[in-house]
């Protein structure tokens, strides 16, 4: 079975729960959030790579940029939601 781009998938909702827990707190600001994604989302592309086979990532390099691109991808999902619930 191929579970890499599921582990990337799996990345970015991932990223998206920590992303609106962080909202609920008063400690971290708004503006602070995206790059709290995007650490999250390069440590876990870096474990995605030893700990899913099929990751698509052969080195730590290209992992943690999967995993970044994967955690800012979250707060992308999140403006869209939002947007498309002001309407």
């Amino acid at each position: 079975m191929d579970f890499g781009i599921a582990g990337v998938a799996a990345i970015t909702v991932i990223c998206y729960l920590g992303g609106m827990a962080c909202k609920t707190t008063e400690k971290v600001k708004d503006e602070v959030i995206p790059v709290v994604c995007g650490v999250t989302g390069g440590i876990l592309g870096v474990a995605g790579m030893y700990l899913i086979p099929e990751f698509p990532a052969g080195d730590v390099i290209n992992a943690a940029a999967i995993g970044i691109v994967s955690g800012l991808a979250s707060t992308g999902v999140h403006q869209v939601i939002k947007q498309v619930g002001k309407k």
